[in-house]
């Protein structure tokens, strides 16, 4: 009888909460189309588990767990991450952000030898990374992780120039999406409000849309103010053109009274955090980002598989992702009405909506693949734990 093969080497990764957004997005794609025999997974949060969320995860091998971390400082939080990795006994440990960034001590405390930390994006206190305490957090720490993972080349640059990281310690390794399930083809929402608007003809409404978390740095206030001054230039516009934007967060209430303030309401559809993106997106028109700063943005790559033309910021990773003039449109940080003006370009043209959006999918499936994405990553862990893809 042949003995019995070796466990999978156990990933453990940690993240502030567990909640629906692009990095945890980013979490259960790598976690449910890894092999189960190359790598087994866990998922450490510090504050919390969203339920619902959690049910995107797939495999049942994966253990989803929270060190329920009082707000702000917390130290007895090092201590129940600590007895937790112990008890895990992980191979690696990966923390992401910021926000878990100072965990790293604990898991080299609990003897966890190969650590890697990942960048992925911004926050709107620090929207450039250059806030000298987090900086200063960021250098002390620095020698604790064995790799750094930047989710664009905006990122690596600053963890190399601002954070002094050795370019040897730092991969740059882009997300990957699920084009089987973000597709053009397919049902919409069963839920959109609007009527007509699976039907043709000039009377069809034309829908804008964005999906991420309602925080200060995703900026949907400016793209309500935007929407505004769109329906303001184009009155005749204002029977068919609606604006969905999506998802949960602090300024979920703050946004719906703004669009009451600019009226709005017949117009905008907040229809919250949502466990059917791919058929919300089948649902729109054009997709925008209207970010102060972004890593590398998974809603821009799920839009991209879904055929959407996509409006965003010249700012992070977003020029890495939208070729300008072929899949979309990028507009400088500093012009307030370079949104505005995107948007009206694709309103106004049908043909140019199609032909960006079909360049698009072209791209994302070309370049942005979900197969190529959990690959890279499991070459990143094989060669820190210096294991062959056989073993």
């Amino acid at each position: 009888m042949p003995p019995p093969l070796p466990e999978a080497p156990l990933v453990a990764h940690i993240v502030f909460r567990f909640d629906y957004g692009g990095l945890e997005n980013g979490i259960v794609n790598l976690v449910n189309h890894m092999p189960a025999d190359r790598y087994r997974h866990a998922v450490v949060a510090l504050e919390g588990i969203g339920v619902e969320f959690a049910r995107r995860v797939q495999r049942p091998d994966v253990e989803l767990l929270t060190i329920n971390k009082r707000p702000g400082k917390d130290p007895a939080s090092y201590r129940s991450l600590w007895r937790t990795l112990r008890r895990l006994r992980p191979a690696i440990v990966h923390t992401r952000n910021l926000g878990t960034l100072d965990m790293q001590l604990a898991a080299a405390a609990a003897g966890v030898r190969c650590r890697i930390h990942g960048e992925h994006g911004w926050s709107l206190t620090d929207p450039q990374g250059l806030d000298p305490r987090n900086l200063r957090l960021r250098r002390l720490l620095r020698p604790l992780p064995q790799a750094y993972v930047a989710m664009s080349r905006d990122i690596a640059r600053w963890l190399e120039r601002s954070v002094g990281v050795p370019s040897g310690r730092v991969r740059q390794l882009y997300s990957g999406v699920d084009s089987e399930r973000f597709r053009p083809e397919g049902p919409g929402p069963a839920d959109l409000p609007w009527c007509g608007a699976e039907q043709g003809g000039d009377a069809a409404p034309v829908v804008l849309g964005t999906v991420g978390r309602l925080d200060p740095i995703k900026n949907q206030a400016g793209l309500l103010r935007a929407f505004r001054a769109i329906l303001d230039r184009h009155p005749e516009w204002r029977p068919r053109l609606r604006l969905i934007i999506a998802g949960d967060g602090p300024l979920r209430g703050e946004l719906a009274a703004l669009a009451r303030e600019l009226d709005l309401e017949g117009s905008v559809w907040f229809p919250g955090a949502r466990g059917d993106v791919a058929e919300l997106m089948r649902a729109m028109h054009v997709f925008v980002l209207p970010s102060i700063n972004e890593g590398i943005s998974n809603t821009i790559l799920e839009a991209m598989a879904t055929g959407l033309p996509v409006v965003a910021r010249r700012t992070g990773g977003n020029p890495e992702l939208v070729v300008e003039g072929v899949t979309g449109a990028l507009c400088d940080p500093n012009d307030a009405g370079g949104l505005q003006a995107a948007l009206e370009s694709y309103v106004a043209q049908p043909s140019l909506r199609e032909s960006h959006g079909r360049a698009a999918r072209e791209r994302v499936t070309a370049h942005f693949s979900l197969e190529a994405m959990v690959g890279r990553y499991a070459a990143l862990y094989d060669e820190l734990l210096g294991r062959t893809a056989a073993t």
